[in-house]
């Protein structure tokens, strides 16, 4: 076959996950191609312009730390920053911020075409073809013509793969508001045997800021000083703002109405969730106004939150107001709420359905079983959310370059990062529903905090090629310096009551922080995110001692690695349905095995006995 031109890895989608995808291959040294519809839409945010919040922010600080760009972008165009669960534990706490929805995109167009190695090619991806009488990756074809040879693909289309819009009971096909949907493709995995799920999600009306009466609305501001995402945005490696950035803009909150939830119900059968035209599975975490008000029925009012999608622009985002209702009934509903008596609606809000891949059909590498040099990211394996995007994106794009470079892959564990707890749920457990991230969902949430994400994978993004040796370096003197002053504090004493006790014993207590210590004439590190480290480790040390013990036996497990040509209708002992489940999950690990549903540790103990046997029978070969 006569191709067109050739790539090592070609990334097909332009959004959150195509992004750190095609930045991560490019990177790495692989000649990539970002195929999109429309390279002005890189980067574009269809629903909330916000990045993080709970666990979400703490992926997006992950993906940063793996030397993604994510943090970078919404630090360069946020316009209000709020540290979440501020009252809670630090595990549970996340960053958070509205962005410039359009200084965003300006800013990840401008970081795409203008990153070496990485190559915006226009059109849609229409097949993919493979190496003669094999399932491995041999090209990509864009709009039925140009073929293009590569080594690797990625594809993350998110809501575009047969994407149909409802308002009501009016359906246009598209991938985005006014954006053609993702067709051809389809066809390729339909011939390849992979099946497809239809899953929904919707997003509200964007209404003019000029017809809101915010004057009746209470104000939500931002948290001053404002948290920063990305560890490298300040040269020493502070989360917080300088001095002499701008003001940030302020949120406001409303409620919906007695009168909101009457027009609802009486027009329940003319939308499209509930009028029968939407067959998809929506997000229980991200419902529809229609869904909460049916499913919470005795429920008075819901919060609204009104969010500014511009510094300087007109358009509100009314977040908590998704819906299928018909144009005519948002805007009676719409009015129904305060502040919003007069408000004047400048797009409708939509539904969307589109078609996924069940994630189970990927190896926790995100390479599909199928296919060798196939990947797949973001909502294409059922999440929502761009930080999950982000972070499917980035380590889909690390292994497509390594297989295109003739690398081993690599997955990231549950007890590295909430990336690997994300992965491994899609990935073993599957979805049956848009799957969101919470801190709730991992064993490991004392360790896998918003603080000290570049602490727990610096080491790996530099073996990997993801940091730069400058990168490394502060890293790990970051690293060391923590660890001085909590040894300097464990050996430090002080008198208090006529007994002598260690600086790090008294900074456990409740009512000590830091600055109580510079009070007493105790030494403090000078940088912020030192000294915020110190804190934590030393309150939660016997928290985290307690942790690591539970969860010993299945990092244990994580450890011993199945061999890809295991049989396992060999194992004496496993069920034949057993066998079924693991000969087609395929898992990486005895851990991987664990976690798959219906695999019990009666048979994870099976089948270590028999890797023990097949490991002395190789050895005695």
């Amino acid at each position: 076959m006569v191709y067109d031109a050739e790539y090592d890895v070609a990334v097909v989608g332009g959004g959150h996950a195509g992004i750190e995808a095609a930045l991560a291959s490019a990177k790495l040294g692989a000649k990539t191609v970002l195929i999109t519809l429309d390279k002005e839409k890189i980067g574009v945010m269809p629903c909330n312009p916000a990045i993080g919040g709970i666990a979400k922010g703490i992926v997006v600080r992950e993906i940063d730390a793996l030397g993604g760009e994510m943090g970078k972008a919404i630090d360069s165009t946020g316009i209000q920053y709020k540290t979440l669960n501020v009252r809670k534990g630090p595990a549970v706490r996340s960053p958070r911020a509205q962005a410039d929805k359009e200084e965003y995109r300006k800013y990840m167009v401008n970081k795409v075409l203008n990153t070496p190695n990485l190559t915006v090619l226009e059109g849609e991806a229409t097949d993919i073809l493979l190496k003669k009488n094999t399932n491995e990756v041999e090209g990509v074809v864009v709009d039925n013509s140009i073929k293009l040879k590569v080594k690797s693909v990625v594809i993350t289309t998110g809501t575009f793969l047969n994407g149909v819009i409802h308002i009501g009971d009016k359906q246009i096909p598209a991938g985005r508001m006014g954006e053609k949907p993702s067709t051809g493709l389809s066809q390729f995995y339909k011939r390849v045997g992979f099946p497809l799920q239809r899953f929904k999600t919707g997003t509200p009306a964007r209404l003019d800021k000029n017809s809101i009466n915010w004057s009746i609305l209470e104000e939500a501001p931002g948290d001053e000083p404002p948290p920063k995402f990305s560890f490298w945005t300040d040269p020493v490696g502070s989360y917080w703002f300088k001095e002499g950035q701008k003001e940030q803009v302020s949120c406001y909150i409303t409620y919906t109405t007695p009168e909101t939830h009457r027009i609802i119900r009486e027009n329940l059968h003319r939308t499209a969730l509930y009028g029968g035209a939407i067959t998809g599975v929506g997000p229980r975490y991200c419902p529809s106004i229609e869904d909460k008000i049916v499913k919470f029925a005795n429920k008075e009012r819901h919060t609204v939150w009104l969010e500014p999608e511009t510094r300087d622009g007109i358009s509100i985002y009314p977040n908590g107001l998704s819906t299928s209702l018909p144009e005519d009934v948002q805007w009676e509903m719409y009015r129904s709420i305060p502040g919003l008596e007069n408000v004047i609606l400048l797009k409708p809000a939509y539904a969307i359905e589109y078609d996924i891949v069940p994630p189970t059909e990927l190896y926790p590498t995100l390479e599909t079983k199928r296919v060798k040099g196939l990947f797949h990211g973001g909502n294409f394996n059922g999440t929502t959310g761009y930080e999950e995007a982000g972070g499917q994106g980035i380590l889909a794009g690390i292994n497509a370059a390594r297989r295109a470079l003739g690398k081993d892959l690599i997955y990231i564990r549950r007890d590295e990062a909430y990336i690997g707890v994300m992965v491994d749920d899609l990935t073993t457990k599957g979805v049956v529903e848009p799957y969101r991230l919470f801190t709730s969902r991992s064993e490991y949430r004392l360790h896998l905090r918003q603080d000290n994400p570049i602490l727990r994978l610096y080491k790996k993004a530099y073996d990997i090629g993801m940091l730069t040796p400058q990168e490394y370096k502060l890293a790990k003197e970051t690293e060391e310096e923590i660890n001085s002053w909590l040894e300097r504090y464990k050996t430090e004493r002080i008198k208090e009551g006529g007994k002598s006790i260690t600086v790090f014993e008294f900074l456990k207590r409740p009512d000590v922080d830091t600055e109580k210590l510079k009070e007493i004439g105790i030494d403090i590190p000078d940088r912020d995110y030192v000294r915020e480290a110190v804190e934590i480790n030393t309150k939660y040390d016997g928290y985290f001692e307690r942790e690591v013990k539970l969860n010993e036996k299945m990092r244990n497990l994580e450890k011993i690695k199945i061999p890809a040509d295991i049989d396992y209708s060999q194992i004496p002992g496993l069920r034949k349905e057993v066998v079924q489940k693991l000969s087609k999950a395929k898992p990486l690990t005895l851990g991987h095995a664990s976690r798959l549903e219906g695999i019990t540790p009666a048979s994870i103990t099976a089948i270590m006995v028999y890797l023990e046997k097949m490991k002395r029978e190789r050895k005695g070969d």
